[in-house]
């Protein structure tokens, strides 16, 4: 039985976030953010403090957006309209997290180019790319959540 407050939320429940846009950007976020994860934790970075904040990026936005993944699937917005606001905020913060490690990984490949020769090479520049690619779902979302929240309001 469905209640006025079910249809309320702009944000789907249930299987529906798997089919539905931006939530489905979600899937994205996770893959490229968790190869990030992945390629950064197995490479070699020349600057100790990159790598701690590289890793920190990594799985915070990794974590955070499982979670929030799994909160959708449940249904938890239905209850609480500040999910929305939520969802538009973590998601600006990650995509300028993600665009720093972007940068930073950026500067870090660059760098072991041209000093350092190094067979991990490979590893930093696909993290590079991940990096770049999670900036850019993750400013997409932020982008159409926004839209979202101001059209609920």
């Amino acid at each position: 039985m469905s209640t006025p407050a079910d249809s309320d939320s702009p944000i789907p429940s249930g299987m529906k976030v798997c089919t539905s846009f931006p939530e489905l950007l979600m899937i994205a976020e996770f893959v490229f953010g968790g190869l990030v994860w992945i390629l950064v934790a197995s490479s070699r970075v020349p600057f100790a403090s990159d790598q701690g904040w590289l890793m920190f990026v990594s799985v915070f936005c990794f974590v955070v957006t499982t979670l929030l993944l799994i909160m959708y699937l449940v249904g938890v917005q239905k209850r609480s309209s500040a999910l929305i606001v939520v969802d538009v905020f973590y998601h600006f913060i990650s995509a300028m997290f993600y665009l720093s490690v972007a940068i930073l990984e950026t500067s870090d490949t660059r760098f072991r180019t041209v000093f350092l020769e190094n067979k991990l090479h490979n590893l930093n520049i696909a993290a590079t790319v991940f990096a770049y690619l999670a900036t850019l779902m993750y400013t997409i979302h932020a982008i159409l959540s926004i839209l979202r929240w101001k059209s609920s309001s």
